[in-house]
C-alpha cells in the first residue's frame, strides 16, 4: 500500500463518513446541520481532486481504485440515514433514499460474488454522474434542516397566533420569517428533485452493472 496524496484524501473521505452523523451528537441545531454540510462538502469535493491528482501524477494505485468506491458509497449511505431521520420519514425522500441504498447493497453483493471478475466491469460515466447527483442532492438537503432551526430560533417567545399573523401578512414580519420560509421551501424541492434525479440514475447504473455481469453468471452444463 503506497500513502499517496490521492490515497490519503481517499482515506480522509471514507473517516469523513461517520463524521457527518457524529457532527449530530455532539452539537446543538443548527450548528450540527452546518458542520455536517462542511464536513460532507469538503469530503465530496475530495472525490474529485484525488482522482485529478492520481492521474495527473501517475499514482494511481490499486488500494486507491478499491478505497475510492467504498468512500463514496459511505459518504452517501450515512448522509442519506441522517437525513431521512432527521426528515420524520418523508416519503418524497424516503423512497428514493430506499432505492439508492437498494442499489448499492445489490451491486457490493453482486461484485462481491463476482470476485475478481468484478474488476472487467468497468465504471461508466454514467456512474460518475449518478455519485455527483446524489452528493450535490444530499448537500442540498442538509441546508432545509438548518433554515428550519433559525427560524425556530426566531420565533422563541412568540404565540401562535403572532406567527400566523406575521406569514399571513397581518404582522410586520421584522424577523424575516417569510424569506426563510421560502429558502426552506426552494432548498428542500430542488433537493428532493435532484435526490429522484440520483435515483433514477442509480437504478439505470444499476441494471447497466447487473446487465453486464450476466455472461459471468451462467451456469456451467452438467455433464
Amino acid at each position: 500500500m503506497r500513502w499517496t496524496v490521492p490515497n490519503i484524501l481517499t482515506l480522509m473521505r471514507l473517516l469523513a463518513a461517520p463524521g457527518v452523523a457524529v457532527m449530530f451528537l455532539y452539537f446543538a441545531r443548527p450548528l450540527a446541520d452546518w458542520f455536517a454540510l462542511i464536513l460532507f462538502a469538503a469530503a465530496a469535493a475530495t472525490d474529485w481532486i484525488d482522482g485529478y491528482l492520481a492521474r495527473a501524477w501517475g499514482q494511481e494505485t490499486k488500494f486507491g481504485t478499491m478505497l475510492d468506491p467504498i468512500a463514496d458509497k459511505a459518504m452517501v449511505v450515512i448522509a442519506l440515514l441522517v437525513i431521512t431521520g432527521f426528515s420524520g420519514m418523508d416519503p418524497w425522500i424516503l423512497l428514493p433514499a430506499t432505492v439508492i441504498l437498494f442499489r448499492e447493497v445489490f451491486v457490493s453483493g453482486l461484485r462481491e460474488f463476482l470476485g475478481d471478475t468484478a474488476g472487467l466491469l468497468k465504471v461508466t460515466k454514467l456512474a460518475k454522474w449518478k455519485t455527483t447527483a446524489q452528493m450535490v442532492a444530499i448537500a442540498v438537503l442538509f441546508v432545509p434542516g438548518i433554515v428550519t432551526h433559525h427560524i425556530i430560533d426566531r420565533t422563541i417567545g412568540m404565540d401562535p397566533d403572532t406567527i400566523a399573523g406575521i406569514m399571513d401578512g397581518t404582522i410586520e414580519d421584522v424577523v424575516g420569517l417569510h424569506w426563510l420560509e421560502a429558502a426552506r421551501n426552494t432548498f428542500w424541492w430542488i433537493g428532493t428533485a435532484l435526490l429522484w434525479v440520483a435515483a433514477l440514475l442509480t437504478l439505470m447504473t444499476g441494471w447497466d452493472y447487473f446487465r453486464k455481469s450476466l455472461p459471468f453468471l451462467k451456469e456451467e452444463p452438467r455433464p
